[in-house]
């Protein structure tokens, strides 16, 4: 128990997809200019992806290595498809705020990644609470950036005005120069973190 755990809590901080291997930015960057967005992107990837480690390690030992990459793309694009029509079927409104986003999550390197290094060669029981924690880390994540940037670029929370009317909106934070500075600034206080760690390690 206590290594599964060790595995869920690598991927909220250790190995955080975002913060620390720095992959899948694009679409993390695009849709974090709402809350909902951020979230609703989050939580779609954890599905892609701990279906797509689920099913991928399951059968792990009777893919031929040959085909691998187009039978993980496959299983990928599956998922992809079902929360996809998830969205548009009961969140028709985040699904249009999200746009291109969601099928893109197929070529998300942040899943083919994991499905490549990880799911591929472990047990089942190993590749859920890493799933779950690599695509939970990457929510944290894409929450904290969205609501800076929501607040900031637009007074608001989940599209509700939160600051004052009389507040000015800073628009730069509603730009991808300003989603570039806020993830920057994340990055930044994860360092500083891990530095002060290791000093009162030592």
């Amino acid at each position: 128990m206590n290594q599964l755990f060790k595995i869920f809590i690598n991927g909220l901080m250790k190995e955080n997809p975002l913060l620390v291997l720095m992959i899948g930015l694009c679409s993390s960057l695009a849709v974090t200019t709402n809350v909902a967005n951020g979230i609703g992107m989050g939580l779609s990837m954890t599905f892609v992806l701990l279906m797509s480690e689920m099913v991928i390690s399951g059968f792990r030992k009777l893919i031929p290595d040959s085909i691998r990459i187009p039978v993980f793309i496959i299983v990928i694009a599956a998922f992809t498809t079902v929360i996809d029509y998830v969205l548009k079927a009961f969140f028709p409104d985040l699904s249009k705020a999200m746009g291109v986003f969601i099928p893109l999550i197929v070529v998300n390197c942040i899943i083919m990644g994991r499905v490549e290094s990880y799911s591929s060669k472990q047990p089942l029981v190993n590749v859920i609470p890493d799933a779950l924690g690599m695509g939970l880390g990457y929510t944290w994540v894409l929450m904290g950036i969205s609501v800076i940037r929501e607040l900031l670029g637009n007074g608001t929370l989940f599209s509700r005005q939160i600051l004052p009317e009389t507040y000015q909106p800073i628009l730069f934070f509603t730009l991808p120069p300003g989603g570039f500075f806020i993830f920057s600034l994340f990055i930044a206080l994860n360092l500083f973190i891990k530095s002060r760690s290791r000093e009162e390690q030592s």
